[in-house]
């Protein structure tokens, strides 16, 4: 989306964000593809590098509909993690250099740590959400007895 929207004007902004939002929030990949050509015949004239853009990498943006819609929810949801990035480099951004990638490996452990210990916000639903990704991953997600232990 920041991508599309650096070839628009605050004119057109609020406008092409919301027709692209509806590509990207569709219930299902036949509906995002009328939403994008909606969106194409409505600005692809004024806009074709976001045509372009979208056309090229469709294949991969509409991989996230092989997923439930609230794990969905949780991929187009950046900010998060742009947070913590955020917060990561105010902590290395000051530093000139480091002694050794130890150093730096170390700075960004404690980093991490007093980061993690001031999240308070869950996402909503966030059981349905885990338990969705537990049977997408079972191999990559603790087994449900530990997170029922909370352990």
């Amino acid at each position: 989306m920041r991508n599309s929207l650096r070839f628009v004007p605050d004119k057109d902004r609020k406008a092409v964000a919301r027709d692209l939002k509806k590509v990207y929030k569709a219930a299902k990949r036949e509906d995002a593809k009328i939403a994008f050509e909606a969106f194409c015949n409505d600005w692809g004239q004024k806009y074709p590098m976001i045509v372009k853009s979208w056309t090229q990498h469709w294949e991969r943006l509409m991989e996230m509909f092989d997923y439930p819609p609230k794990i969905r929810r949780i991929i187009y949801t950046t900010n998060p993690v742009e947070g913590v990035h955020r917060q990561l480099r105010k902590v290395t951004k000051t530093k000139g250099a480091f002694v050794s990638d130890q150093a730096l490996l170390k700075l960004l452990y404690l980093a991490y740590k007093n980061i993690s210990s001031k999240w308070r916000i869950t996402t909503q639903n966030w059981g349905l959400t885990l338990q969705q990704l537990y049977l997408l991953f079972p191999d990559r997600m603790p087994p449900i007895e530990k997170i029922a232990d909370g352990g």
